[in-house]
């Protein structure tokens, strides 16, 4: 079969698609026969090295890439119960050093990271990675109903889960987005838009006064979004390293994500996916180099 691998670390050129062994499913594992996968942040660091660089990956090499993948499934092992030959399905691939892993056409995963989807894979595919993520970083900052939260980066794959999923949770959501997105993020839920232009901790406190409960900080603005923070607030941040210093009693703390398929399969009815464009597997290096240009509203998606 075909996946996307890279046998050395460097720019979007080491990006290959090789031909690598069909996975077989062990104990507790589907393979499914992959009609979409999502291209992620994390996929960029990973080829770049800096997941190695920053310890959370030995450096041997080649590895596969991938988190998210939608599609069939083709095969059951062992001791899965709850699915079954011809499912559709979506699911997380959250270990960092495999052979290969979502953006293959085929993928094998436990079957406790997968979901029943019907949404078009497409679509599907934009969703494990980014709405796990804001589920499980609004989790960590475990506010009330009538809270206030500020989500940075707002308009972004996990920004704009992270506003929907708040806003269902009853919070006060203030949005910190781009100047042309302010009717996107209020439309997914957002109580206050405040344009990334402006200094942040100075705008959000003048729409809350004394500082917002907590903050969700999926742009990864760090201090200047803890600014933002009321004294003994709560502040997630998306990206290991990048948490700020836990300034005037705040609780501070790294979301690192895992796989749940049964939380996924509650979240995906609760979400508007979001699509960037598609591409085909073979042109997985551009899918990168558009990633890290920026700018993009949803995630690309590869088709193999």
């Amino acid at each position: 079969m075909r996946a996307v691998i890279v046998r050395s670390f460097g720019g979007p050129e080491v990006l290959e698609v090789a031909e690598v062994p069909v996975p077989a499913p062990g104990t507790g594992q589907v393979r499914i026969r992959v009609e979409a996968a999502g291209v992620n942040l994390v996929d960029v660091a990973t080829r770049a090295g800096g997941l190695a660089g920053a310890g959370l990956m030995t450096g041997a090499l080649p590895v596969g890439l991938g988190w998210d993948a939608a599609g069939v499934v083709d095969a059951v092992g062992p001791g899965v119960d709850g699915f079954a030959v011809g499912d559709r399905v979506a699911g997380l691939s959250d270990r960092l050093e495999v052979p290969s892993a979502g953006q293959a056409e085929f993928v094998v995963l436990d079957a406790t990271a997968v979901a029943r989807c019907d949404l078009d894979p497409v679509e599907a595919a934009t969703l494990p990675l980014n709405v796990l993520t804001a589920a499980q970083a609004l989790d960590l900052l475990d506010l009330k109903e009538g809270h206030t939260v500020l989500v940075t980066g707002a308009a972004g794959a996990v920004g704009g889960f992270a506003v929907e999923l708040a806003a269902a949770r009853g919070l006060r959501v203030v949005a910190l987005a781009g100047d042309g997105d302010e009717e996107l993020v209020r439309k997914l839920g957002a109580s206050v838009w405040v344009p990334r232009s402006a200094p942040p901790a100075e705008s959000v406190r003048q729409a809350v006064p004394g500082g917002v409960d907590g903050v969700l900080d999926a742009a990864v603005l760090g201090l200047p979004a803890l600014d933002a923070l009321r004294g003994g607030g709560a502040f997630a941040s998306v990206i290991a390293g990048a948490m700020p210093p836990a300034l005037r009693g705040a609780r501070v703390a790294n979301v690192w994500v895992r796989a749940d398929g049964a939380r996924l399969a509650r979240l995906i009815p609760a979400v508007t996916p979001r699509v960037a464009g598609t591409l085909p597997l073979a042109e997985v290096a551009e899918a990168h180099r558009r990633l890290e240009k920026g700018g993009l509203r949803g995630r690309l998606v590869l088709i193999p």
